[in-house]
This record gives C-alpha cells, sequence and structure tokens, in this order.
C-alpha cells in the first residue's frame, strides 16, 4: 500500500547573505556569523510532511562572493543532487540572481528542483521577509521541475529569467 502522508527530505545549503545575519551586542555589529537559520527559522515551522537537512556552503554577504565561491556552492548543488531530494539554497540577495545564473550556465539543468531564496532584512529582524521566503522556497521546491529558481515574495522565477529590482525591494522577471 502505498502511503498517502509520505515525508519528503528538503536540502537546505546555506551560503551567508542578509538572511543569516545576527547582531552582537557587544561591538555593535550586523554580521554573517555561524548560521541562525536552525534554531531561529527551521524550528519554528510546522512541517509535518517534511524532513530538512541543513548544511553550511559558506558564511558571507554575498558581495564579498566570487566566481571561486559560486564554485564551491556549484560543488555542494552536484554532491547534494545526487542524494535524490529537493535542494533549497539561502543566498544573500545582492547577488543571487548572479549565482543562480552562474550555476545554470555551469551545470545546465540539475537532477533535482534547485531553489534560491533570501531576505531583504535579517531573519531575526520583526519586519523580516526571511520565514515567507523560507516557506515559499520549501514548498516551491516540492512543486517544480528539475531546475534553478528563485523563490521570493510569492512568486518562483525560472533561472535564467530573473534579477533584483532594488527600487522595488524585490525580484522580477527579466
Amino acid at each position: 500500500m502505498t502511503d498517502l502522508n509520505q515525508k519528503t527530505t528538503i536540502r537546505i545549503l546555506t551560503t551567508g547573505g542578509t538572511i543569516e545575519k545576527s547582531y552582537c551586542e557587544s561591538d555593535g555589529t550586523l554580521k554573517n556569523r555561524a548560521s541562525i537559520i536552525r534554531d531561529g527559522l527551521i524550528s519554528s515551522l510546522r512541517l509535518p510532511y517534511t524532513h530538512l537537512e541543513l548544511e553550511s556552503v559558506l558564511n558571507k554577504d554575498s558581495l564579498e562572493m566570487d566566481d571561486s565561491d559560486r564554485d564551491q556552492i556549484c560543488t555542494a548543488i552536484a554532491r547534494t543532487a545526487e542524494k535524490g531530494d529537493p535542494i533549497v539554497i539561502l543566498h544573500g540577495t545582492d547577488t543571487m540572481s548572479v549565482t543562480a545564473d552562474y550555476c545554470h550556465a555551469k551545470m545546465g539543468t540539475p537532477k533535482v528542483p534547485v531553489v534560491f531564496t533570501g531576505a531583504m532584512k535579517p531573519m531575526g529582524f520583526i519586519d523580516s521577509d526571511a520565514r515567507q521566503n523560507v516557506t515559499e522556497a520549501l514548498l516551491a521546491a516540492r512543486l517544480v521541475q528539475p531546475g534553478f529558481y528563485i523563490a521570493f515574495h510569492n512568486r518562483v522565477f525560472p533561472i535564467p529569467g530573473a534579477r533584483k529590482n532594488l527600487e522595488a525591494g524585490t525580484f522580477e522577471a527579466v
């Protein structure tokens, strides 16, 4: 008999970015430190039919990333995709589309859905869009065909074909 309520595993690769920034009271800085995603966000979501596996690939602001960092992300995606589960990439918004386009150009269509997302404000801020974007990316990863995507503010964009619109404070199709 088929289990109608089978659990799906989704693998989350973290790379840093605004979504993972945290405030340090002792020095008054907002920086990427150790991932706060597991304790701050993942543990608060109600996902009874989803098993999440987290792996930290990088811990950088996306404006500091270069192609060697993007190669590292591609390697992590390729290795993780071999497990056959959808992947969500948490990434800084400033260069998210650059990295997604880079991975698409280097890897072609992956074996599984790979959905990039992030946040305009850090997860710890009361008006952060992190929870919304991560939840939407997790759902999108379960529903879309294998390929690269950006999920952001209730939209899913195939890659290539998306960019950050600084004026609107979100992503848009191109």
